[in-house]
């Protein structure tokens, strides 16, 4: 039974920033098979006027968000950090695991039956999304010091301190010329919304601090785009001259803040609405599988694709004047093969895995090894993300993954009797994790 306190906006912001980003690659995806091979481009590559919506569609700060959130719920003073840390990790790397074996087998496959090159291709592509996960682990392990803010004030001092590296790293960047210097703005940038997310859950941000700084951030924004360096597009497009997300930039920053403070204003509103019998229904099904969602919709989308592309159907030529109309087609196909695959793979993500879900029982040296492992983890998938499972640093990486998180189960060892699922409060449950929070505003 759900949780009369339950914080329902912060399960429907990201279950709603989940389809939109699934829906937007969808669109932005242009493809085509000719005598050549198979050939991908970009939409907003393509087309640059439509760069602008990427303000709209750029929705990775409500996940940050919600996952700041909702460690404030599950994290409880006096546990210690790197147990508290890896117990998010089993929930979350769960459904990883499952994903790797898979491409694993499907990349050996393809290695057999269309050639080294074409697995080096699929292979480079195939785990460019994890590099969310990374980044999350390892914006999840400042959670516990955050949860230590006790105004609202200590959170915009924080969220300042943040901006200000942000911007010195985007001036050693561009004073250097090399995007490198910027790559410790993954974890500045993507811990905004954490720190914003922290202090909704704790009742430290009011409704109308949180609009005018979204107005503020919203126009410092605009104005880091009129009279500096910045391109408009939030997303990668592969035509840009400065990426504004790899690494991550000031006006990253900015559209971070704007956009998470407008969820604290809307919060109490979107709460109301999820209490609607069929709204929650959907909602709660959806984050219960929604790493299953995310993992795996680049794989439906590409079925959609050349599965239309095999019946004479594409989107591919931005000069077509059925463009538009091939990617509605394709949306809907996707919608179809998405919803196949939730089904059948969804289990797998609320499925505990023996050894992995048993208990964690070590606290001290051993509890914090676990923990700084949990976050080793997360660099070496972003690093498996960037250089993709088609080149050897790739495979590299992974393996480092998998060591990480293996070592820090070994860690935070499993009780002698029980080997089984850890057994915790509902709210800390691994089936549950995405789901339990208490509302600010109930």
């Amino acid at each position: 039974m759900t949780q009369s306190t339950r914080d329902r906006a912060v399960d429907v912001i990201r279950l709603a920033a989940l389809l939109v980003v699934m829906f937007g690659h969808c669109a932005l995806l242009l493809a085509t098979i000719d005598s050549g091979g198979v050939r991908i481009a970009n939409l907003i590559g393509e087309v640059p006027a439509v760069a602008p919506a990427t303000w709209v569609v750029q929705v990775m700060p409500l996940f940050f968000l919600a996952g700041g959130a909702a460690g404030v719920h599950s994290y409880r003073p006096g546990t210690p950090w790197g147990a508290w840390l890896f117990r998010r990790a089993q929930r979350l790397c769960r459904p990883v695991f499952w994903y790797l074996a898979v491409w694993a087998a499907v990349l050996a496959a393809a290695r057999v039956v269309l050639g080294a090159d074409s697995a080096v291709r699929l292979g480079g592509e195939s785990v460019a999304l994890l590099w969310f996960l990374g980044v999350y682990l390892v914006a999840l392990a400042f959670v516990p010091a955050l949860v230590r803010l006790r105004s609202g004030c200590a959170v915009a001092v924080v969220l300042a301190a943040l901006v200000v590296v942000a911007a010195s790293t985007d001036a050693l960047r561009f004073a250097t010329g090399d995007a490198a210097a910027g790559l410790t703005n993954f974890v500045i940038v993507w811990l905004i919304p954490v720190v914003i997310g922290v202090g909704y859950a704790q009742r430290l941000i009011g409704r109308r601090a949180a609009a005018v700084g979204a107005a503020a951030a919203f126009t410092a924004a605009w104005a880091l785009v009129v009279f500096g360096p910045y391109e408009v597009s939030l997303v990668v497009t592969g035509a840009e001259r400065i990426s504004n997300v790899s690494p991550p930039t000031l006006l990253l920053a900015m559209h971070c803040v704007w956009m998470s403070c407008v969820f604290v204003v809307a919060a109490a509103a979107i709460g109301r609405w999820a209490r609607r019998p069929r709204v929650w229904r959907v909602v709660a099904a959806g984050n219960a599988g929604a790493m299953t969602l995310y993992l795996w919709h680049i794989v439906a989308i590409a079925i959609a694709a050349f599965g239309l592309h095999a019946v004479g159907l594409q989107a591919y030529d931005v000069a077509a004047p059925d463009l538009w109309a091939q990617l509605l087609v394709r949306a809907l196909v996707f919608a179809v093969v998405m919803l196949v695959l939730f089904r059948l793979l969804s289990p797998l993500e609320r499925r505990p895995l023996p050894w992995w879900d048993g208990a964690v029982t070590e606290s001290g040296p051993r509890a914090i090894g676990a923990g700084a492992l949990v976050c080793a983890a997360g660099v070496a998938l972003v690093l498996t993300a960037k250089f993709g499972l088609g080149a050897s640093a790739g495979w590299a990486a992974c393996a480092g993954f998998v060591a990480a998180v293996v070592a820090a189960r070994i860690c935070a060892r499993v009780a002698p009797r029980d080997l089984g699922p850890d057994v915790r409060s509902p709210s800390e449950s691994p089936e549950n994790e995405n789901l339990e929070h208490v509302a600010p505003n109930s």
